[in-house]
C-alpha cells in the first residue's frame, strides 16, 4: 500500500492554500495526469461542505476514473478525500492548513497525507515504482499553482521535518 506524508511551511495564507485545494473545479488546469472532473454533488452540513466527485487521470495508455467523497471545513481548514468507487481498494487523502505561528498571515504549515492501494496488483506494482516521485509532482504543481495565482514568494520556507 503506498502512503506518502508531509509536513511544509508555505510562503502563502492559509486561507489562500486551502482555497486552492478545495476547488475541485480547476485541477485539470494544473494538476499532472488529471484530464478532467465531474462534481456530481455538492451539499452543506453544519460548517462543512461535501462534494462528491468524478475525477478522470490518464497517463499515456491508462485512463481511469475514481469517484471520491471530499469534505471540506473551512472553519478548521481541513479537507478530506475518502473514496467511494473506481479502481482502487481504498483511498485517504488529508489536507491540512495551519497559520505558522510567527508568520500568521504570510505562511502556511500544511500536512499532507495520502494513502492508497489499487484492485489490480498489476496496476499497483506498475505505479508503485513511480508513486513517489509522482506524489511529489502532483503536491509541487498545487504549490505552484499558489505561486502562479498569489505571487512568487519572497524568501523561501525550509520544510519541517515529518
Amino acid at each position: 500500500m503506498p502512503s506518502h506524508a508531509e509536513r511544509r511551511t508555505v510562503a502563502h495564507k492559509p486561507d489562500d492554500l486551502f482555497n486552492l485545494v478545495a476547488d475541485i473545479e480547476s485541477y485539470p488546469e494544473f494538476l499532472p495526469w488529471c484530464s478532467g472532473v465531474r462534481v456530481r454533488e455538492r451539499k452543506t452540513i453544519g460548517e462543512t461542505e461535501v462534494v462528491i466527485a468524478d475525477l478522470l487521470v490518464s497517463y499515456k495508455m491508462f485512463r481511469e476514473r475514481f469517484r471520491s467523497r471530499v469534505t471540506i471545513n473551512r472553519a478548521a481548514r481541513s479537507i478530506d478525500v475518502d473514496y467511494v468507487n473506481g479502481p482502487f481498494k481504498h483511498l485517504d487523502n488529508r489536507w491540512r492548513f495551519e497559520p505558522h505561528p510567527s508568520k500568521e498571515d504570510e505562511e502556511t504549515i500544511v500536512d499532507f497525507l495520502v494513502d492508497f492501494e489499487f484492485k489490480s496488483r498489476t496496476l499497483e506494482r506498475m505505479v508503485g515504482g513511480l508513486f513517489d516521485r509522482a506524489v511529489r509532482k502532483i503536491v509541487t504543481a498545487f504549490f505552484s499553482r499558489a505561486d502562479a495565482l498569489y505571487g512568487e514568494p519572497a524568501h523561501l520556507p525550509l520544510d519541517l521535518p515529518s
